[in-house]
């Protein structure tokens, strides 16, 4: 008994030495500082809707990832470096978890035939129900966490199973299929056929009614709230600070609305960025199920993997997932150009070819008829 009191405390001194100990009025000025941001973009982006242009979302790709940046500074300058790295690379984490998710809402965009004027709401509204959810599901785990080391160990085999599942899949097309969330909706609530501009609801014929703008807001949150059950265990293996995880979150959500206008179609080139994403999950998964091991010393104290070498295998991993993806999409795009002027060559030569034959039996009948005014001369 005495032996499971003192393990118990020696695994909850470890807990407590890993966390930051963030003040309340840090979280508030987090908070705050994030509602800033979002207030922000909703005035100069949303106050007058339009299609959002790739440069305008590359400016604020480049805002948002320099925010993330500047936060990474301050946590190392007034934290420590320690807790820095945790948190770049669950941001990075993260951040590359969500470019998957953006093929997603292209398929959501696309099937629900969201006006372009009014894609950038929906993202925003979308993301920050998500983002408070996120918060939710945040709490629950660190809760777990700081109660169960057991949780590691199913945390890292959820992780494993996912990253295994994706390799499985990767070649399967990925098809938009409506959740419970948005059929229990449109079952609860009449919906009208059309879009009313931005508006999320409108009266009509003295009945209020929910428009398609409203449904397809509640399809993000709610599609984004199913890719949180792998990435929130994920940031988990890498920090277990509550308030280390929540930021990382919520810069990596708020930077991808700008992501999806940013890179647009060119999400399909990156053709093995799930193999990437698989890689790193698996890798994450291995890290908590050892982590575990070690909280319960069954494993040697040199085998363990540190922060820095977490930050280097995800960037390595991602680095040589996007070169072989753009490298296979230029090949591809070669070889399709390639044969697609080797079809031009071959419909140009049968064309020649049939215009040949045309000219030769034209001759054959020219020769023929002259015998004949040979004779009627004759004659």
């Amino acid at each position: 008994m005495g032996a499971h009191t003192a393990s118990a405390a020696q695994q909850a001194q470890a807990a407590a030495a890993d966390t930051m100990h963030v003040h309340w009025w840090v979280w508030a000025a987090t908070l705050g500082g994030l509602a800033l941001l979002l207030l922000l973009d909703l005035v100069i982006v949303d106050r007058k809707p339009h299609e959002v242009t790739t440069g305008e979302a590359a400016r604020w790709v480049v805002f948002y990832v320099a925010c993330a940046i500047a936060f990474g500074i301050g946590v190392w300058i007034f934290g420590d470096a320690h807790f820095a790295v945790e948190y770049f690379t669950g941001y990075i984490t993260e951040y590359s978890l969500s470019v998957d998710n953006l093929f997603i809402f292209m398929v959501i965009m696309s099937s629900f035939a969201v006006p372009a004027v009014h894609q950038h709401k929906v993202l925003l509204v979308g993301i920050l129900l998500a983002l408070v959810m996120r918060g939710a599901f945040i709490a629950v785990g660190a809760a777990l966490i700081n109660q169960f080391v057991w949780i590691f160990f199913i945390f890292g085999a959820f992780l494993i199973w996912t990253a295994i599942g994706m390799l499985r899949n990767k070649d399967e097309d990925e098809e938009y299929h409506e959740n419970a969330v948005v059929k229990w909706v449109r079952k609860v609530f009449p919906v009208t056929e059309d879009y009313h501009g931005s508006k999320s609801t409108v009266r009509l014929n003295g009945k209020r009614y929910l428009t398609p703008m409203f449904v397809v807001i509640v399809a993000i949150g709610s599609a984004d709230l199913l890719f949180a059950v792998d990435s929130i265990p994920a940031i988990f293996g890498i920090t277990q600070d509550p308030f280390l995880v929540f930021s990382a979150n919520a810069f990596a959500l708020m930077g991808l609305r700008q992501l999806y206008f940013l890179l647009g179609g060119l999400v399909d080139r990156l053709v093995y960025l799930n193999v990437g994403l698989s890689v790193i999950l698996g890798f994450i998964g291995l890290k908590l199920v050892l982590h575990a091991l070690h909280e319960y010393h069954l494993v040697p104290e040199w085998l363990d993997i540190n922060n820095w070498v977490s930050l280097g295998v995800i960037i390595v991993v991602l680095a040589v997932t996007t070169i072989a993806s753009l490298a296979k999409s230029r090949r591809d795009e070669a070889a399709q150009a390639s044969a697609g002027g080797a079809g031009a060559q071959s419909g140009n030569a049968q064309t020649g070819n049939a215009q040949s034959g045309n000219a030769q039996s034209g001759n054959a009948q020219s020769e023929n008829a002259q015998p004949g005014n040979t004779r009627a001369e004759n004659s």
